[in-house]
């Protein structure tokens, strides 16, 4: 067995680990060197959610404080980061200085007496998404049946959740404790709630939470009624339709801003 083979089996292992208590992390590769580097393409390491390297080696020092800088942006944003780590002299040939971004790729400065080019690509892997269904009505069982296979984690409990975890509320009670559901959605700390019922129905519901005392522009934000408008009939079409407009407003906040 070769050094890299025992590498990756340690980086595997020690991800496995994290993945199980349920943690975010980062992997972080290098993709190219020029001039003097101790670590060289392919050399990869695994980084905790506040950017420490717990496995692997990415060379000395000259890169860790870019590197931790970029996990930590990789895993508040949920996307990739490239960065490139060189010299002033060089950073001034491009026309850029530490902390541009051009293309994609951030530049940072390495002060090392070393004086080479790291470029690292950083590969954030998030806790699976949330989705708290709340009821036992068809609805709500189709969609906890069918939310697993697009790799969300189902529960049917709001709770407050840690950082870079992502919970959804979908209350499909349908009649069983409505008004209770929805306090309970929208006093947690859910990204997105949604109610299976009609427009009319929801309205009647807002003014009884407005009455209770819940913060209106939260009882604006309730999709209701719950799901895309693909004509859905049947629980399982329903059901389709509320995991897609998760979906969707779940990578609509992973998307970059163009600002």
């Amino acid at each position: 067995m070769t050094p890299a083979e025992i590498l990756s089996g340690d980086l595997a292992e020690a991800a496995q680990a994290l993945r199980d208590k349920d943690e975010p992390f980062a992997f972080a590769t290098i993709v190219r060197t020029a001039g003097s580097t101790a670590a060289k393409p392919g050399a990869k390491a695994l980084l905790s959610a506040d950017g420490t390297i717990l496995q692997g080696w990415l060379g000395g020092g000259c890169t860790r404080g870019a590197v931790k800088r970029a996990a930590l942006q990789a895993l508040r944003d949920g996307t990739p980061q490239l960065v490139s780590v060189a010299p002033e002299d060089l950073l001034a040939e491009k026309g850029v200085v530490a902390g541009d971004e051009v293309d994609g790729m951030k530049f940072a400065r390495n002060g090392c007496p070393s004086r080479g080019t790291v470029d690292i690509f950083i590969e954030p892997c998030l806790p699976l998404p949330q989705l708290v269904v709340m009821g036992a009505s068809p609805v709500a069982q189709a969609l906890s049946t069918l939310a697993p296979q697009f790799h969300w984690a189902v529960t049917s409990t709001p709770h407050q959740t840690k950082p870079h975890h992502q919970s959804y509320v979908v209350v499909a009670t349908q009649g069983q404790g409505d008004l209770g559901a929805l306090k309970s959605a929208l006093t947690s700390d859910a990204r997105c709630v949604a109610f299976v019922g009609s427009r009319r129905k929801y309205a009647a519901l807002a003014t009884m939470l407005a009455e209770a005392g819940l913060d209106q522009s939260a009882i604006d934000t309730v999709k209701a009624p719950a799901g895309l408008d693909l004509g859905a009939v049947t629980p399982e079409e329903i059901a389709l339709s509320i995991l897609a407009q998760l979906v969707q407003v779940r990578r609509a906040a992973l998307k970059p801003s163009d600002a």
